[in-house]
């Protein structure tokens, strides 16, 4: 499948998850919040108890973000240093992407409202050239500065395998969210709002980073989407999630098994593997050692 299409349908993928939310992910700790309405669309205030009451959530002991020293698509310099003190939203986006269009008036709602306590930076994934893409944010009435992809700047953010991603920065300069595919307005009004200290109608929740924001932390994992550990005993979960941590998936992802069932909950490559790894821990079967390369010498002690 091509590129483009294969990010479009994990795009539209990403945004149904998004709204169900990954709660075996999601455990950590829980804070209270001041509450009031967040804008004339908000719901009602909720009583402290409310079990309807809206929840948001960040990493714990979040990330400093990658760094990031570019010219934008106009030749102005966009620059992290200059970010001290702001809420930041890092977009990674495409014009052909559908969802990605979708979301660009959201985005210039939040911008209009939070003004410059909130920068937004668009990571721009086209292929066809700096050019089109500012003919097409000239269209679109897209303000605020966009940034041309490379290959190690979608690296440093652990890779962005779906698009719309939009990665959500504090005013300390770190990573507490990541969101794939669209994700409600309303909720972005949230979460920004409590990073700038402002009162909001929400409870806040925090979680240990296990790849949902940078795929190099799914080695903290201790559930897989996917994956039954039951009946495991607690040595022997141990053993497998070594083993997923430790062996590369074979789809060509060239993530570890860990990481591509975090990456791509939909793989059947890293879902069957996995499933093996478990029976083998259960039956006690020793994981293979790699092949030994052709002309490769091999010597026993």
């Amino acid at each position: 499948m091509p590129k483009k299409n294969t990010l479009v349908v994990l795009a539209l993928v990403a945004a149904a998850l998004a709204l169900v939310g990954a709660a075996h992910f999601m455990s950590g700790e829980t804070r209270r919040v001041s509450f009031s309405s967040v804008s004339a669309a908000a719901p009602p205030a909720h009583p402290v108890d409310d079990p309807n009451m809206p929840v948001i959530r960040f990493v714990k002991d979040p990330e400093i973000a990658p760094p990031l020293e570019a010219q934008d698509i106009s030749g102005r310099a966009v620059n992290k240093s200059a970010w001290g003190g702001k809420v930041v939203m890092i977009n990674f986006w495409a014009t052909w992407c559908p969802p990605c269009r979708m979301e660009i008036p959201e985005l210039l709602r939040l911008k209009s409202i939070y003004g410059d306590q909130l920068e937004i930076v668009g990571i721009s994934e086209d292929e066809d050239g700096p050019a089109n893409v500012l003919k097409f944010a000239q269209r679109a009435g897209i303000r605020y500065p966009i940034v041309m992809a490379t290959p190690e700047l979608v690296a440093s953010y652990g890779g962005v395998p779906a698009l719309p991603t939009t990665f959500l920065i504090d005013t300390q300069g770190r990573v507490v969210q990541k969101h794939s595919g669209l994700y409600p307005i309303e909720n972005y009004h949230l979460e920004i709002r409590s990073l700038l200290g402002l009162p909001i109608d929400a409870r806040v929740e925090t979680f240990v980073d296990a790849g949902q924001i940078f795929l190099k932390n799914a080695a903290n994992a201790t559930e897989l989407p996917g994956v039954d550990f039951k009946g495991l005993t607690a040595e022997q979960k141990k053993q497998a999630l070594h083993r997923m941590n430790a062996e590369s998936c074979t789809c060509g992802c060239t993530l570890t098994l860990s990481q591509c069932r975090v990456n791509d909950t939909e793989c059947p490559t890293s879902m069957g593997l996995a499933a093996q790894v478990v029976k083998d821990v259960v039956h006690g079967v020793k994981p293979q050692p790699p092949p030994v390369p052709k002309g490769t010498n091999s010597i026993s002690q």
